[in-house]
């Protein structure tokens, strides 16, 4: 029996219609949680939606709208360590990790968990760190989806100057000498981010909404990153530039790049798609990180690339059926 979680909501970001959350098991007994919703009609399939580091499931909401829409049943999550699943540390606010191998366990035990109820096919949507893991478990094996659509994933970090021969090392040997848990820069609080100082998105009412959900209910709130954090991001990467696992994905997968992004590399996601069998890279001009927290034209060129990718294989159903007798 699902045992239920709760639901932020306020006025300006509403929980969708039918939107229900509950408690999951990690993969080694984590508490975590994760929400479903589910289309009026027939699903044409799932959507599982994966946020990027320090995003609260309910920050997809909109997200979520815009695939009930097109008559998809979502399967959204928090990952270990923000939202409402279980934090690494007892101070919330830091980003904290331990490897990669957790959180693509976790992943595992998500769609394990939840594989009766949501239909197929499945698409794997994620942003940033979540398309950093996703690409992770397929590459490592998971064969459940029938295609993924990736927004501006973590598959090649920005180290904000340090260069990366230098970051490597350093992010090692830090969270090896005692202070993994510490944080890589001056802590700030989540809750007083600006617009301008953040540069995530150019629309600042999408932008305003998400800061106040996050006053509205600070729990769901995540700050900088730790040294521990750091050497997950940059190990994570590196193994995906180096493995030969990646070329072994065999179903579609299209990832979009900002064209402004100043948080991950996009030269690292095209190598990557070029490296997919079925793969491709689109950047989205002018946009920064945030691509569907972006503006409404910025944001379609991301829909319009999820339709193209996943019609083929989860098709509408037509309007108007066709006269058998013409």
């Amino acid at each position: 029996m699902e045992e239920p979680a709760p639901l932020v909501s306020i006025p300006e970001a509403p929980v969708p219609d039918h939107g229900k959350a509950e408690w999951f098991r990690g993969a080694d007994g984590a508490t975590l949680r994760a929400a479903t919703f589910f289309p009026a009609g027939p699903a044409r399939g799932s959507v599982v939606l994966s946020p990027g580091r320090s995003e609260p499931l309910e920050k997809y909401f909109e997200v979520v709208d815009d695939l009930l829409a097109r008559d998809f049943a979502v399967l959204l999550h928090d990952w270990r360590g923000q939202g409402l699943s279980a934090r690494a540390l007892p101070d919330r606010l830091k980003g904290h990790a331990r490897g990669f191998k957790t959180f693509v366990s976790d992943y595992e035990a998500l769609l394990d968990a939840f594989e009766t109820r949501m239909p197929k096919p499945w698409i794997a949507v994620s942003h940033s760190m979540g398309g950093c893991l996703t690409t992770l478990a397929l590459a490592q094996g998971e064969t459940r989806f029938a295609a993924a659509v990736l927004s501006a994933p973590m598959l090649g970090l920005n180290t904000a100057g340090v260069p990366p021969w230098l970051a490597r090392p350093l992010a090692f040997v830090m969270s090896r000498v005692g202070l993994a848990g510490e944080y890589v820069q001056t802590p700030y609080d989540p809750l007083t981010q600006t617009f301008q100082g953040d540069g995530l998105t150019h629309d600042e009412t999408r932008y305003d909404r998400y800061q106040a959900q996050l006053r509205a209910h600070p729990e769901i709130a995540l700050g900088g990153m730790t040294w521990g954090w750091a050497d997950f991001a940059i190990s994570a990467c590196a193994w995906l530039r180096r493995s030969k696992s990646v070329e072994a994905i065999a179903i579609p997968v299209i990832i979009l790049g900002a064209e402004l992004d100043n948080r991950v590399l996009n030269a690292d996601s095209e190598s990557i798609a070029r490296r997919i069998p079925k793969g491709r890279y689109v950047e989205v001009p002018g946009a920064f990180h945030e691509i569907l927290v972006e503006t409404d034209a910025r944001r379609a060129l991301f829909w319009q690339a999820f339709d193209e990718t996943v019609d083929p294989i989860a098709a509408r159903e037509p309007l108007i059926s066709p006269n058998v007798s013409d």
